[in-house]
């Protein structure tokens, strides 16, 4: 099973190598990085880390055990007062096996017992079924509010994360 790793600065190639394989993939459902955030990737890197330092966002990457690939990455986003966003996306050959589903079903503990959260909200594009498909199966609920993602119309999902709330 993958693990799911904070994001460390020696994590940079493995990620770089997951965003380039599956550039092509993600630009399919979700707007492209466009070239700049590859050629600038080692500087973006050094940036997400001084900025998970203060708090405000906690960035993670999921991890073949046998080979340390970068086969995911999860991500909190604006952190404050008990809430923050989600954002993933999950490389296409780890797709439809259930690990996206999986991934964020364990980060919600982290959620409650590291990060002291309470509510996420997360976004996806219409375009985008798999990423409101996972966001379905782990109980966030669309609030019926259109968003523009990138020009992209999308929708808002909230998922509340109180000590009622069981995991599956």
């Amino acid at each position: 099973m993958p693990a799911l790793q904070r994001l460390r600065a020696d994590h940079a190639p493995a990620v770089l190598a997951f965003e380039e394989a599956n550039r092509a993939f993600f630009a399919a459902s979700v707007p492209d990085r466009g070239d700049a955030y590859f050629t600038d990737f080692p500087a973006r890197h050094a940036a997400l880390l001084a900025e998970q330092e203060t708090g405000v966002c906690h960035f993670h990457v999921l991890v073949a055990e046998d080979t340390g690939e970068v086969l995911g990455r999860f991500n909190l986003l604006d952190v404050s007062d008990g809430a923050a966003e989600l954002g993933f996306r999950l490389a296409e050959k780890a797709t439809g096996r259930g690990l996206a589903t999986a991934t964020v079903h364990h980060l919600f503990g982290l959620c409650r017992t590291t990060y002291a959260l309470t509510t996420l909200r997360a976004r996806a594009s219409l375009a985008n079924a798999a990423s409101r498909t996972v966001l379905r199966h782990t109980g966030f609920v669309a609030t019926g509010e259109e968003v523009l993602l990138n020009g992209e119309r999308g929708l808002e999902f909230v998922r509340e994360l109180g000590a009622g709330h069981r995991e599956a």
